[in-house]
């Protein structure tokens, strides 16, 4: 993965003029559009492909609370062959999401002009899944098991072993695709994902047993949002207008959570409505936690930042050297909306 920010880097150095160039005409076409309305854009480049994970961006959409906030929002979806922060961090787009927390962390420490501003899921969904033929609940059942794992999951493996003090040679670990087969087919004792992938986990019938990466104590964010630190500091009051938007949206996707699953699948409708209907409550149990009941929907702990820099330091991820926490995270936005953001628990 810290090769990846390298190469990141590179691009950055070597092609972020014209990445900004490129861009420039669309948003100068559209920009007369936009004056005359009173909005100004907002194009929250994804990580990955859109789905569920951003149900509550949908709904702030579909029921106009960004226009609200006189912005004009967009989702821009990624995939392998897109990288996100690159172009965040180029200036071409606004604000960004990445699926995990370490994806900032070593963008900071490659010295990646992005910063944290709010984090979706309080709690990460990343699991290792078994079932109950060779059952996996504690980080010590893992001994002697094969655990199978993707190629860029293999960090995160490693930082549980060490967190729990459990030798590596000790488990034996399996490189993997992203389905289920090879723990239905008996060729690892688990594998990972994310709990809120509810289609992907159908295979597995009722019974499959999930460890949660949290809970063994390697403690990362899902879906922080980022903006690069000029976009903070020069347009601090439309990043704010942003986060009260999506907060409210995604409070109304508690309380409504049939009705935003539909304007969900409105939105994308290669959804399939039933699966979703069934992740939503997963993924509003780890954006909403006892957390956010206190401190408001997007909150973070510096504290818990921290431990994830010093974990991945101590596993040697850092190739520029270990980031500052000011480098990765800032409380700016969520200080200016600290009594607009939804305390639900």
């Amino acid at each position: 993965m810290a090769k990846r920010f390298l190469s990141t880097r590179r691009k950055l150095l070597k092609g972020a003029a014209a990445t900004i160039a490129a861009a420039a005409a669309p948003f100068t076409i559209g920009s007369r559009g936009l004056a005359q309305a009173g909005l100004l854009p907002v194009n929250m480049q994804l990580g990955w492909i859109t789905g569920g994970n951003q149900i509550g961006e949908v709904v702030a959409k579909r029921l106009g609370y960004f226009e609200q906030e006189k912005i004009d929002f967009a989702i821009q979806a990624g995939g392998p062959n897109i990288d996100g922060v690159a172009i965040v961090a180029s200036g071409r787009y606004e604000v960004g999401q990445v699926s995990s927390s370490p994806s900032l962390m070593l963008a900071a420490s490659q010295g990646i002009p992005v910063t944290c501003f709010a984090v979706g899921a309080q709690q990460h969904p990343y699991a290792f899944f078994s079932l109950p033929r060779a059952p996996i609940r504690t980080p010590k059942d893992m001994i002697g098991r094969k655990i199978g794992v993707q190629a860029t999951g293999q960090i995160l493996l490693a930082a549980l072993l060490r967190k729990n003090g459990i030798p590596d040679d000790q488990v034996q670990k399996v490189i993997i695709g992203s389905d289920m087969t090879p723990l239905m087919t008996g060729q690892v004792d688990a594998v990972t994902g994310w709990i809120t992938n509810t289609t992907a986990l159908k295979v597995l019938g009722n019974d499959y047993i999930a460890l949660r990466l949290w809970d063994c104590g390697v403690r990362l964010y899902a879906l922080p949002y980022y903006a690069t630190t000029d976009t903070l500091t020069q347009k601090a009051d439309l990043i704010a207008g942003f986060l009260r938007a999506a907060g409210r949206g995604w409070a109304y996707a508690k309380a409504n959570p049939e009705k935003a699953v539909d304007l969900l699948v409105q939105e994308y409708p290669n959804l399939v409505r039933a699966d979703e209907l069934v992740a939503a409550p997963i993924m509003f149990d780890v954006e909403f936690t006892a957390r956010t009941k206190d401190h408001g929907w997007g909150s973070f702990d510096s504290a818990v930042w921290e431990a994830q820099i010093d974990q991945y330091d101590e596993l040697k991820q850092f190739q520029a050297g270990k980031p500052k926490l000011g480098q990765v995270m800032t409380t700016k936005i969520l200080d200016m909306t600290e009594n607009d953001r939804p305390k639900i628990g």
